[in-house]
């Protein structure tokens, strides 16, 4: 399993359109421009989301295809990750379809779309395990602390299958920024309840905390996703310019690799 990257934009979500932002990229070519702009300022993976003619959150397996094979020819180094996102768009069967016809080698997936009620879960189940024996890298989502908790008993229970899972921890909300938000500190006591598992974990935030919020994560051994699908604000609370302001701001307060300092 390939380690998440250190430092991963996400630029556009599933909702904020360029009425929020008119740098937002909601194109296919405006997403390939983007990630050149943002590896170029120092992310070394992106989250990706299709939007439709409209500007519409959407998932399409043929459209992600074409989208990833452009970005894999152009930066064939870079974790390329897609979205399985419902965005009160699709229903599981949906989001699990289109995985399995795209067949991507990294996807995020959230816990709380994936299992909406108990008897979702040996859909769930039966999908997690297809994904493992195909290759198929899941990021699982988790958006508060209760949820690392479900995931952990999922875990121990063999519900998920594996021994070594990539986590995406999310703080805040868009309406709230990161107000109200619980401690990083009790998403990750939850993971220690995990019994012979091991995690690589990714942190993103909203609002004006967003900087600080993912090098607390880096210092605590986490990776950081940052971008406009959480956050159009720098740490000093201005209007970052682009999704590459954000990227360039992020990468110099992260501690840096030792390899970078060596």
């Amino acid at each position: 399993m390939r380690p998440l990257p250190r430092l991963m934009v996400a630029p556009n979500g599933a909702r904020r359109t360029k009425a929020d932002h008119p740098a937002l990229p909601i194109t296919d070519d405006e997403l390939v421009a983007v990630t050149r702009d943002c590896i170029a300022a120092g992310a070394d993976g992106a989250h990706l989301h299709l939007r439709d003619a409209n500007g519409v959150h959407l998932l399409d397996a043929p459209r992600y295809r074409a989208l990833l094979d452009r970005l894999e020819a152009e930066f064939p180094d870079a974790y390329l990750q897609v979205t399985s996102e419902a965005a009160g768009r699709y229903d599981a069967q949906a989001q699990r379809a289109m995985v399995r016809q795209l067949k991507p080698r990294y996807v995020s997936v959230a816990l709380r779309e994936m299992v909406r009620q108990p008897e979702d879960w040996p859909a769930a189940r039966e999908f997690y395990h297809w994904a493992a024996n195909a290759g198929v890298e899941i990021q699982h989502i988790l958006y508060s602390p209760q949820e690392v908790q479900g995931f952990v008993i999922a875990l121990n229970n063999g519900r998920i299958p594996g021994r070594h899972h990539l986590v995406q921890l999310v703080r805040g909300t868009y309406a709230d920024g990161a107000d109200g938000a619980l401690p990083l500190a009790d998403y990750l006591a939850e993971m220690t309840r995990a019994t012979d598992h091991s995690f690589d974990w990714m942190l993103c935030s909203f609002g004006a905390d967003e900087t600080a919020s993912l090098v607390e994560a880096a210092r605590a051994g986490g990776k950081a996703r940052v971008g406009f699908e959480n956050s159009l604000q720098n740490a000093d609370g201005s209007r970052a310019a682009d999704n590459a302001e954000r990227v360039r701001e992020v990468n110099a307060a992260l501690p840096q690799p030792a390899s970078a300092l060596s």
